[in-house]
């Protein structure tokens, strides 16, 4: 197995580590200090070693940041993780202010006074967010300061795992489509038309991408765990753990970079620093020790260019996301033809589903990980919408309720994300209208057409108005960019309020509207879509781009109230089930190809 179903960490613990915190805020002079959900590399997902927000709090969520003063504690999460935090988090020890981006300013601002000092960890903050909140504090007289020694580290002391060593691998060009060569020619051409003289990566995605290698150093991930510096001329250099530099890794990177320790990196910054030389470095994704490290003379700042680069896939990646949609989508089928002959004799509850599922995706033969934890919610544990199943969580799949299955795999080829909600027996009138909504705002998206320089934020309301039209919405994003055969959760591109990146040809998205009934039960529909080359419309006059969706799997026929979708929508959606049928049922068994005709028939 993939994933693990232990249960997250006990709230009574939080009370003493809480306390032992405090004592070293009182020896270091400090009113509060800084735990946020973030490693050295500041990606999404993190090592059990920098599980810090985890261990102190018993938040398990992918985004948060936790404060702790002299008197006060607060943890700071997203719309996601709304009802989970307050489920996890002992409400008598922290406050639940909201956005960390935000709230946190203000927070801090009512529970400190003009002249105190907030430490945080230099590793484990961006430049820019330190820079902000720097400049928000000064109006109050409130200081930041870094932190040699983390203090939570202190307190987790022995019990804290080991940082993973795990070994790196090379990622075939028959995947990639693209030398490491190639891709960082571009980025010298890059940095030289910038007048800059090197770049600092430290995104362990963008350095993956950017060298042709994966990992596993992060549970889900393909990622290893490494700094880089990019020359405008010269070879590049990697600073990673000797102990990762296998013997394929070695005779794959030979002559393409230079591998040196982590321990150099500072003392090569140093000598950048003092010969006066440009270097490019990301404050939004890059940790303060960097800019520090340089000064503000050598620092400058400017976007990692791989988060662009990795986000429009070539040829090879679009082929290989197509081949991994197809085999999963056969995995996907086989699993449902299973729940829907065994979820009505009470048997099944939400772990042995995530472990059957993991089971058909083993079964293609191709399966390198899964891409996330499943969430697997039944009833009204599918209103958490990251909700992550642990024994202690863990429920029967019952009558009368919806069964929220999100889930995805990582293949050589691709990587997968989807989320099918199921009726198991029975629904009522509210389930299917509400179902209905949501896939009237997905539907939406699938069907968008849209001029260049169109942005995520500007489509966001395509599937948001049938909700909005009923006194209703959801919290989270619609959409995420996808990366090949890296994070499911990739940059720049979204389709949400904070959609910024513009929507460019072979950037891959989900697709994922959503309905969620605090303590009953929660809706979504998610495929994959690629956005595809702008194309003049039937009887238009200007280019317009729209998407193709990649995902093949059934959405459930009987959670649908044809009356409320229109004639356009339900042509879609019987074409798409047609597809669907065409794609997949020759490649399932007998019984699981029976249950996707009868799944996937006309309405």
């Amino acid at each position: 197995m993939f994933q693990t179903f232990d249960a997250t960490p006990s709230p009574q613990a939080s009370s003493e580590r809480v306390k032992r915190l405090r004592v070293l805020l009182l020896e270091r002079g400090l009113k509060g200090f800084l735990v946020p959900r973030a490693d050295e590399h500041q990606g999404e997902y993190v090592p059990p070693s920098a599980e810090r927000l985890k261990w102190l709090t018993g938040f398990s969520g992918s985004a948060g940041l936790a404060v702790v003063t002299s008197k006060h504690a607060a943890v700071f999460t997203d719309g996601r993780y709304t009802a989970q935090v307050r489920s996890e988090v002992d409400g008598t020890l922290f406050d639940f202010p909201g956005l960390a981006r935000t709230q946190l300013t203000g927070w801090l601002t009512t529970n400190c006074q003009s002249g105190d000092v907030i430490g945080f960890d230099p590793w484990l903050h961006t430049a820019g967010e330190i820079g902000r909140l720097t400049q928000a504090l000064k109006l109050h007289g409130i200081k930041l300061k870094p932190v040699k020694n983390n203090l939570a580290d202190r307190i987790w002391g022995t019990g804290r795992p080991a940082p993973p060593r795990n070994p790196i691998l090379p990622h075939p060009i028959e995947f990639s489509g693209r030398s490491a060569a190639d891709k960082i020619s571009a980025i010298a051409k890059e940095l030289k038309t910038a007048g800059q003289d090197a770049l600092v990566l430290t995104l362990p995605d963008s350095i993956c991408w950017l060298f042709n290698i994966r990992g596993s150093d992060v549970a889900h991930n393909p990622v290893v765990l490494a700094f880089a510096i990019v020359p405008a001329q010269g070879k590049p250099e990697l600073f990673v753990i000797p102990e990762k530099n296998s013997k394929e890794a070695r005779a794959h990177l030979d002559g393409v970079v230079k591998l040196s320790k982590p321990e150099k990196m500072a003392e090569k910054l140093k000598a950048l620093k003092k010969s006066g030389k440009r270097v490019r470095i990301d404050p939004e994704t890059a940790a303060w020790w960097f800019t520090h490290t340089l000064g503000p003379k050598s620092a400058v700042r400017g976007p990692d260019p791989c988060i662009a680069l990795k986000a429009i896939k070539n040829n090879i990646e679009i082929e290989g996301a197509r081949a991994a949609h197809v085999r999963d989508g056969a995995a996907m089928c086989t699993f449902l033809a299973w729940l829907d002959s065994a979820a009505g004799d009470g048997t099944v509850d939400e772990i042995s589903a995530v472990r059957k599922l993991e089971e058909a995706r083993i079964a293609t033969g191709a399966l390198k990980e899964i891409s996330f934890d499943t969430i697997s919610g039944s009833g009204p544990n599918g209103a958490i919408v990251h909700y992550r199943v642990s024994q202690q969580t863990n429920r029967q799949l019952q009558q009368g309720e919806l069964f929220l299955l999100d889930s995805g795999a990582q293949y050589a080829d691709g990587t997968t994300d989807i989320t099918r909600t199921i009726a198991i027996g029975q629904p009522s009138p509210e389930m299917r209208e509400r179902f209905t909504l949501v896939l009237k705002g997905h539907i939406a998206i699938a069907t968008a057409r849209f001029p260049k320089g169109t942005r995520g934020i500007d489509l966001d309301p395509f599937a948001r108005k049938a909700l909005w039209d009923m006194g209703l919405d959801y919290d989270h994003g619609t959409g995420h960019g996808v990366g090949s055969y890296l994070s499911v959760h990739e940059g720049p591109q979204s389709i949400s309020r904070a959609g910024m990146a513009v929507l460019e040809p072979g950037m891959i998205c989900s697709n994922e509207p959503g309905y969620y009934k605090a303590g009953t039960y929660g809706i979504r529909i998610e495929n994959l879509v690629l956005v595809s080359e702008a194309e003049i419309p039937p009887r238009g006059e200007r280019p317009a781009m729209s998407f193709e969706t990649l995902t093949l799997v059934p959405i459930d026929r009987r959670l649908i109230d044809i009356s409320l979708l229109d004639r356009n929508e339900l042509t879609w959606l019987n074409a798409y089930h047609a597809r669907v049928r065409a794609t997949i049922g020759p490649l399932v068994d007998p019984s699981a190809r029976e249950w996707l005709t009868a799944s996937t028939g006309p309405l």
